[in-house]
C-alpha cells in the first residue's frame, strides 16, 4: 500500500494491481475503502489498477476536519492523486456512489481526464431520480429466487420510508445476480469496509449542484463508458442510461444477468467490455 498527502496533511492510501497502462479506481459505497474492488474481475491482468482509499478508509487517515468527507470536496484527493501519479491525464474509473465524485472531478478538471468509466453509477450528482415502479419492475425480474418473497416486501418498507436494519439486509440479494456463497461473502466483508459517519457527511448539503454539472457534463469531449447491471436494484438500466445521454460522447451497456457488482457476476465479460472500450477509446 503507497500513501500520498492531500492539501490538508491528511495521508491517504492507495493500492495497485497488475500491469499495463494506469487505470485510477474510485469506490462507491459511499465512503467506503476499495478493497471490495478487488482485481475488478481480472482486469489488473490488462491494466495497473490503482485503487484510492478516501479519507477515514481503509488505509486512509481520518482528517482533522470531517466536513472535508463532503463528495465536492474529496475532488482535492483525486487531483493530488493524479499528480502523485504524474499523470498528464488519467483513465478513471468509478463505481455507484463514487461515480458522483469521478463526475465532479470531470466537471472541475475535464483536461485531466483520459476516458472515463462509470460503473452502476449514482445519479445524484446529476440530480436524476429512481422511481419506484422503475425499482419493482427490475425487482420483479428476481422473482424465482427463493429469497425474493421476503426480499420484496422488505423493499416496498424501504420506498415507503420505514426501513430498519432487517429491512435494509433483506433486500441486499437484489444487489448481485446471484446470492451465492461469493456474493453472501462480499456484503459482509463491505459493510465493515465503510465509514457510516463519513457516508453521511458525504453527501450533505451543498456537495452537488446538478444543473451546473449537467451543463459541464455536455461540454465533456473524452469518451466515457456507463456500464449498468441488468438486475441492479440500486442502478437500474434506464436510469444509468440517463447519466450516458448527458455525454456527447458515450456508450451505455447492460450486462446480462448481472447486478450492482458486474465484475463478481461475470468478470469475464465485464473485462471485456471494459477493456475492450479503454482500448478502443486509446486507438482513436
Amino acid at each position: 500500500m503507497n500513501h500520498i498527502t492531500a492539501y490538508d496533511g491528511t495521508a491517504l492510501a492507495h493500492r495497485e494491481h497488475g500491469d499495463g497502462p494506469p487505470l485510477v479506481c474510485l469506490p462507491g459505497g459511499p465512503m467506503q475503502s476499495a478493497a471490495y474492488l478487488g482485481d475488478l474481475g481480472g482486469l489488473a491482468a490488462h491494466r495497473r489498477l490503482i485503487l484510492l482509499d478516501p479519507r477515514g478508509t481503509g488505509g486512509s487517515a481520518v482528517p482533522r476536519d470531517t466536513t472535508s468527507y463532503r463528495c465536492d470536496r474529496l475532488v482535492d484527493d483525486v487531483e493530488a492523486l493524479r499528480a502523485h501519479l504524474r499523470l498528464d491525464r488519467m483513465d478513471l474509473l468509478a463505481h455507484s456512489a463514487g461515480t458522483n465524485l469521478a463526475l465532479l472531478y470531470a466537471e472541475r478538471h475535464p483536461e485531466r481526464v483520459g476516458t472515463l468509466v462509470l460503473v452502476t453509477p449514482s445519479v445524484l450528482a446529476v440530480g436524476g431520480t429512481v422511481t419506484a415502479d422503475v425499482r419493482r419492475a427490475t425487482a420483479r425480474l428476481r422473482s424465482a429466487e427463493p429469497w425474493y418473497p421476503e426480499a420484496s416486501t422488505a423493499l416496498e418498507k424501504v420506498m415507503a420510508g420505514r426501513a430498519d436494519e432487517a429491512a435494509a439486509q433483506a433486500i441486499t440479494p437484489f444487489l448481485y445476480g446471484s446470492w451465492d456463497t461469493t456474493a453472501r461473502t462480499h456484503a459482509t466483508a463491505s459493510d465493515a469496509q465503510r465509514n457510516h459517519e463519513a457516508a453521511a457527511v458525504h453527501t450533505s448539503e451543498g456537495a452537488f449542484h446538478p444543473e451546473a454539472t449537467r451543463a459541464a457534463l455536455s461540454r465533456h469531449t473524452a469518451p466515457v463508458l456507463v456500464l449498468a447491471g441488468e438486475t441492479d436494484l440500486n442502478s437500474p438500466p434506464a436510469a444509468t442510461a440517463e447519466v450516458a445521454e448527458l455525454f456527447p460522447r458515450s456508450t451505455h451497456v447492460v450486462q446480462d444477468g448481472a447486478g450492482h457488482f458486474p465484475w463478481l457476476d461475470d468478470g469475464g465479460r465485464f473485462v471485456e467490455v471494459v477493456e475492450g472500450f479503454l482500448r478502443g477509446s486509446a486507438n482513436e
